[in-house]
C-alpha cells in the first residue's frame, strides 16, 4: 500500500512536469474537455428553462379547469367540421350554472364566460397597443391565477351591473402609469373611460406566443355594451377534484349537450378541453429538443475525449525511449502505464473544472 501511494504521488509529479513543459499542448486538449462541459451544461440550462416556462405557462390554464371551446386544443385534419360548428355564447355560463346547482354531488364548481379581442388602451400621453381585453364575470378569480399586487379583481355587483371598472395587467400598469399609481386613474379603451381598480401580479408569457400582463379585464356586461366587433368567446369550468378530471369532462359534456340541445345520435359540436391537451400535444416538441441537445453536448465530449487520446498517444509515442529507460531500470508496466491514465485525468479533470467555472459564470 505504502509503494502505490508512493507510485501514485511520483506518478502526479511527472504528470505535472509534462503539463507545464508542453503547456501549449495540455492547453489545447485542455479546451476540448472545457468546450464539451460548458456545452453540456448550458444545453441542460435551456432544456431546463424550456421545461420550467412551459410548465409556467401551463400552469396559467389550471390543472382544475375546463374549456368549453368551438376548437379543439389539438392539431386536427377535418376542420372544416369545426369550422361549421355553432360558435360558444357567454349565455351558456348561466344555463351550465344553474344545472351544477340543481345536480347533486356535481364534480363541476362554476362555469364562466368570456369575450376577448385586441384593442389599443391610451391614458393621458401614453398608450399601449394589441392589448388583450377580456370581458368575464366576477368569477373568473376562482378560475384563473389572477391576484392583485394592487387594488382588487370586481365585485359580483360591479360585474352584474356592467360598471366601467378595469384590473389591468403588469405590463399595461408599467406603460401607462410609470411613475404613478394606477389605482382610480381612468384610461380610454374603445373611446370609454374605464377607471383601474386593481393591477394583476406579473405572470409572464403562454409559451412564449402571448403575454398574459399585456391584458385588461372588465365586467362582461360592460363589454358586451362596448364592444360590438366579432368576439371570441368560450366558457370555462372549475372541477371540484381534479383527481376526477375525467368523471367531470363526462358529467360538462353531458350538460353541455343538454345546452345544445343535441340528440342521442348527434355527435357533439363543441369542444372541451384542458391543460392536459397542449401537454400531449408540446410534449413531443420539448422531448425532441431534449434529445438534440443531449446528442450534440455528447458529441462535444466525445470530440474532447478523441483530443485528450490523441494527444496521450503522442505523448507516448515521443517518450518511448524514457519508458524503455525505465522498464530497464525495473519499473512495473502498471507503474508506466499508472503515470499515462494520471497525465489523462489531470488534463480531464483540469478541464472540467475550469468548464463547469465557465458554464456557472456564463448561466449565473
Amino acid at each position: 500500500m505504502k509503494r502505490f501511494l508512493y507510485e501514485l504521488s511520483e506518478s502526479w509529479k511527472i504528470a505535472a512536469a509534462q503539463m507545464r513543459s508542453n503547456l501549449t499542448r495540455s492547453t489545447l486538449t485542455a479546451l476540448g474537455v472545457i468546450i464539451g462541459i460548458i456545452a453540456v451544461t448550458l444545453m441542460g440550462t435551456a432544456v431546463n428553462g424550456i421545461s420550467v416556462g412551459f410548465d409556467k405557462s401551463m400552469a396559467v390554464l389550471g390543472d382544475d379547469v375546463l374549456y368549453v371551446t368551438q376548437w379543439p386544443w389539438k392539431p386536427v385534419d377535418d376542420w372544416w367540421n369545426y369550422r361549421d360548428r355553432k360558435k360558444i355564447k357567454t349565455e351558456y355560463a348561466e344555463t351550465l350554472n344553474r344545472m351544477i346547482a340543481a345536480t347533486p354531488n356535481s364534480n363541476l364548481v362554476v362555469a364562466v364566460p368570456t369575450s376577448n379581442l385586441m384593442r389599443s388602451v391610451k391614458y393621458g400621453g401614453n398608450q399601449v397597443d394589441n392589448v388583450f381585453v377580456l370581458g368575464t364575470t366576477s368569477d373568473f378569480i376562482v378560475t384563473s391565477t389572477i391576484d392583485c399586487t394592487v387594488g382588487r379583481f370586481f365585485n359580483e355587483l360591479e360585474s352584474r351591473g356592467g360598471a366601467n371598472v378595469v384590473m389591468i395587467g403588469f405590463d399595461v400598469a408599467d406603460a401607462l402609469f410609470p411613475s404613478e399609481s394606477p389605482i382610480d386613474k381612468s384610461v380610454l379603451i374603445n373611446g370609454q373611460l374605464f377607471k383601474v381598480i386593481g393591477v394583476n401580479t406579473r405572470q409572464g408569457t403562454f409559451l412564449g406566443l402571448f403575454s398574459w400582463d399585456s391584458m385588461v379585464a372588465m365586467p362582461l356586461a360592460a363589454f358586451n355594451k362596448y364592444f360590438s366587433a366579432k368576439t371570441e368567446s368560450d366558457v370555462r369550468v372549475k372541477v371540484k377534484d381534479k383527481t376526477k378530471l375525467a368523471e367531470a369532462k363526462d358529467e360538462l359534456t353531458g350538460l353541455m349537450r343538454r345546452v345544445r340541445g343535441l340528440p342521442p345520435e348527434k355527435k357533439d359540436d363543441f369542444s372541451i378541453n384542458e391543460q392536459q391537451a397542449f401537454k400531449s400535444t408540446l410534449d413531443p416538441v420539448k422531448n425532441s429538443i431534449a434529445i438534440a441537445g443531449l446528442f450534440i453536448t455528447g458529441l462535444s465530449l466525445f470530440v474532447g475525449a478523441i483530443g485528450i487520446m490523441n494527444i496521450t498517444f503522442v505523448s507516448v509515442k515521443e517518450r518511448t525511449k524514457e519508458i524503455g529507460t525505465r522498464k530497464a531500470l525495473g519499473a512495473r508496466r502498471r507503474t508506466i502505464l499508472l503515470q499515462f491514465l494520471i497525465e489523462s485525468t489531470a488534463l480531464c479533470l483540469l478541464g472540467g473544472f475550469i468548464g463547469l467555472a465557465f458554464a456557472y459564470l456564463m448561466c449565473f
